[in-house]
């Protein structure tokens, strides 16, 4: 896909990966950009910062909720007529065990999880009528690998890519296509705070998010399914599946090098 002309929806677009997509998306010549969060001021911030680049429309909403999404795409056709590329994007970092809250694991869910789904029952009937449309969904290369000190996070990514690839499998040969954006640390609100580098995912270097931005337009244009800004991660996942129990030793050795950190990471959410 070439955004070029291309009408397109961001979640999350207020700050970080959203933000910085958006506005790569304007400077590639989109028709439209879509920018969509929680946080009005940054909604309005983001589209002051690329409106004259491109029409932008800001539209605050809860991926939590279907009903939220099912505006913001029903807005988006009604002043658009389609919708060419979906940014499922919006996501939140919870530290902790099994034992985190119940409360807490629904939420990460709702958002890591039932997002990506609540997007795809909403524009999915539109881009199957068209016989053309392009679904980005926003991981983590926690959802290909784990994530030391966090079962919820590993656990929502697992399943945001899980259903990623499911969509590709079931709706490929339909024109649908499928990306799924799986990083490990880039500068965000998410990432600030602890060591600074990101823990775990920090390893292999803390990436801007305009720099995210570049691997996500070369895997769009190519339409990959894996987009990769840390080109590692596709050497860990095939360390991971060709030997499981090696790949867990290494993860408890790294787990044991960061307990501390990810300790103070879940006593500050308490």
């Amino acid at each position: 896909m070439h955004i070029k002309e291309k009408v397109v929806v961001v979640t999350g677009g207020a700050s970080g990966i959203g933000k910085a997509l958006c506005e790569r998306f304007a400077n590639e010549g989109a028709k439209a950009v879509i920018v969509s969060d929680l946080n009005q001021a940054g909604v309005d911030q983001t589209v002051s910062d690329i409106s004259s680049q491109t029409e932008a429309l800001g539209i605050v909403a809860d991926v939590a909720k279907e009903s939220d999404i099912q505006s913001l795409v029903d807005e988006t056709l009604s002043k658009f007529g389609q919708i060419d590329l979906f940014c499922s994007n919006a996501g939140i970092f919870t530290a902790g065990d099994e034992n985190v809250s119940i409360d807490a694991w629904q939420s990460i869910w709702d958002i890591n999880v039932m997002s990506h789904i609540f997007a795809a029952r909403a524009v999915l009937p539109g881009m199957l009528e068209r016989g053309e449309g392009y679904l980005l969904n926003t991981s983590s290369a926690a959802g290909l690998l784990s994530q030391v000190g966090s079962a919820p996070y590993s656990v929502t990514k697992h399943a945001a890519i899980g259903f990623a690839e499911w969509l590709s499998i079931t709706y490929g040969k339909k024109g649908i296509k499928v990306s799924v954006l799986c990083p490990q640390a880039v500068r965000t609100n998410m990432t600030a705070g602890g060591d600074g580098r990101g823990g775990v995912a920090g390893l292999d270097g803390m990436l801007e998010p305009e720099q995210l931005a570049n691997t996500v337009m070369e895997t769009l244009e190519e339409e990959n399914f894996l987009c990769l800004p840390h080109p590692e991660v596709l050497t860990y996942m095939r360390r991971k599946t060709d030997d499981y129990d090696r790949w867990l030793g290494g993860m408890r050795r790294l787990q044991g090098q960061f307990e501390d950190i990810y300790k103070e990471r879940e006593e500050s959410q308490d």
